[in-house]
């Protein structure tokens, strides 16, 4: 740590620690309200034009009978995103942060046309990765583009900070093989029931997973992992956190799918934790050690497992107080 950055970090810590309450007495808040600031470079933070970005595709693996739900649910929920009904709309219209939703590799064509749906479409959804790798190399590369330029297009439009959701039939089964892979868990720990699968499909579940495992363990690169066990929506994310964190953008950290990503993202750039609100624990086996992994304290533990960025924008609140805390709250000096 440099000295001027060690000079900012104790100025945060000082104005936090004479506001009118007792030392430390806001606990979790206290630590928020300082990584932001520190993100910012800046004793007082700003969070203006919050997003939430959520990126759907579907997966070739689907096939396989991994999940309780057909493929076309992908198709038909990325319609609902944009009809205004899902859950993470209701949330946030409620929390105040801007929807955008974009197709990076849904099975299925589009005809609506507005400003909260991108249309980025790489290819209609991932192969079949039991038997070949999921993406070539030069569609995981664009679709890390899709999420480096989204998450540009916000920040020209003044966001400093941004959340990222997932849609995707499916995407539990690549989730749970990164998990595996990058964090060296064995994969029994990893695998869940996702969208509610019996004990007989999460039996087979992990068989299929177990075959595919195998298939690719010779691979070291984590770009060559992503692009065989992932998925074109979890590789949208792992772009949008690499330049998010680029940007010094807050960014915040959903669920099971959104923090697969970022496994991806920290083996390719350490330091965007710095920049990471775990927002909340989901109730998908395996999340609990994904956060272990990271050392990280979620905001919220309330047995979501929805996705679509719901944890994000339910813990966007707690966000607002941080930085209202530390720009708002009086000091000592007045008392």
């Amino acid at each position: 740590m440099t000295s001027s950055a060690t000079t900012l970090e104790t100025a945060i810590r000082r104005r936090i620690d004479h506001k009118t309450k007792p030392l430390g007495a806001l606990g979790r808040l206290e630590e928020l309200a300082l990584q932001i600031a520190l993100i910012q470079q800046t004793e007082t933070p700003v969070l203006s034009n919050p997003h939430m970005l959520v990126f759907a595709g579907d997966h070739g693996l689907a096939a396989e009978g991994v999940s309780a739900y057909p493929a076309d649910i992908t198709h038909g929920m990325v319609k609902n995103f944009i009809a205004g009904g899902a859950a993470i709309n209701v949330f946030c219209r409620q929390n105040g942060l801007e929807l955008l939703v974009c197709d990076v590799g849904v099975n299925g064509t589009f005809d609506e046309n507005t400003e909260s749906f991108v249309k980025y479409k790489i290819r209609p959804g991932t192969r079949n990765m039991r038997y070949e790798p999921a993406m070539t190399a030069d569609e995981c590369a664009a679709a890390l583009d899709a999420g480096k330029t989204l998450v540009n297009g916000i920040q020209y439009r003044n966001c400093t900070i941004v959340g990222f959701g997932e849609m995707g039939i499916g995407n539990t089964s690549p989730a749970a093989l990164l998990m595996h892979r990058f964090t060296k868990r064995p994969l029994d720990q990893c695998v869940g029931r996702g969208t509610g699968l019996d004990d007989a499909g999460l039996a087979h579940k992990l068989s299929i997973l177990e075959t595919v495992a195998a298939q690719y363990q010779q691979l070291t690169n984590p770009l060559e992992i992503l692009a065989a066990m992932g998925g074109l929506e979890i590789a949208a994310i792992v772009g949008g956190i690499l330049q998010a964190t680029e940007n010094r953008m807050v960014i915040l950290i959903d669920g099971f799918i959104a923090t697969s990503a970022l496994l991806v993202a920290q083996a390719l750039n350490p330091a965007v934790l710095q920049n990471c609100i775990f927002c909340h624990q989901s109730n998908e086996a395996g999340h609990r050690h994904m956060l272990d992994f990271f050392n990280a304290r979620p905001l919220l533990t309330l047995d979501l497992r929805l996705g679509e960025g719901t944890g994000c924008a339910l813990a966007y609140p707690l966000v607002q107080a941080a930085v209202g805390m530390l720009n708002e709250m009086a000091t000592m000096d007045v008392l």
